[in-house]
């Protein structure tokens, strides 16, 4: 049995807890068993280089720089990472060492929660196969600092409405990168627990998570 773990807290706006037990029973079904924590130490735990996938949920807050070494090593080493919206790319603001495993940080929504669209750039991908070529959203569009090293599925495109020197700036939402010999997925939509109602979004996550599990 491929083995996952979920370390969840950070800021509660997003809803974290909730989030954990969506992507913990999402795991469950796929034939994982799942292992669920709080605290971020559980990413120094030397066990963790047995897993198949981690999943930080864990929006702002600190790492200790041995635990972000410890979660850089273990995914080099081949264990998957894969993650959401600011649980996995707003988290750590301070570590640059954890950063660059996940190929992005968050930095601005403008107009906070807003309707907008996302655009599929890479179709024939396994985990945007049958997604619609662009579906309209409504959630934080994430303005991002990204690592040109990222395959990016999709996309969305600024208005300007919110920040008029954005206008036309094209960001990834959905990349799959490598770590070594780890697999590293993300997608930057999920503001809050209902989005995973919206097929797209479960779709694409869920197949982002198997993508990136060893």
């Amino acid at each position: 049995m491929r083995e996952a773990l979920i370390v969840w807290g950070g800021w509660a706006g997003h809803e974290p807890e909730q989030g954990a037990h969506v992507v913990k029973d999402m795991l469950e079904k796929e034939g994982f068993g799942v292992r669920v924590e709080t605290t971020t130490a559980a990413f120094a735990d030397p066990a963790i280089h047995r897993l198949s996938l981690i999943v930080p949920i864990y929006t702002m807050a600190k790492i200790e720089k041995d635990e972000a070494k410890a979660l850089a090593a273990a995914v080099e080493g081949g264990v998957g990472l894969g993650g959401y919206h600011g649980g996995m790319c707003d988290a750590f603001r301070e570590s640059t060492e954890y950063q660059f495993v996940t190929g992005g940080q968050w930095v601005a929504h403008p107009g906070n929660v807003i309707d907008y669209a996302v655009d599929v750039t890479r179709p024939d991908d396994p985990v945007m196969e049958g997604i619609p070529s662009s579906f309209p959203y409504r959630s934080e569009q994430y303005y991002m600092h990204v690592d040109p090293a990222n395959e990016v599925l999709a996309t969305t495109t600024f208005s300007g409405e919110h920040a008029r020197w954005t206008k036309g700036v094209v960001m990834p939402v959905v990349w799959k990168r490598h770590y070594g010999k780890g697999r590293v997925f993300y997608s930057s939509l999920g503001h809050v627990a209902k989005e995973f109602e919206v097929p797209e979004m479960y779709a694409i996550l869920r197949r982002g998570l198997l993508w990136a599990a060893r």
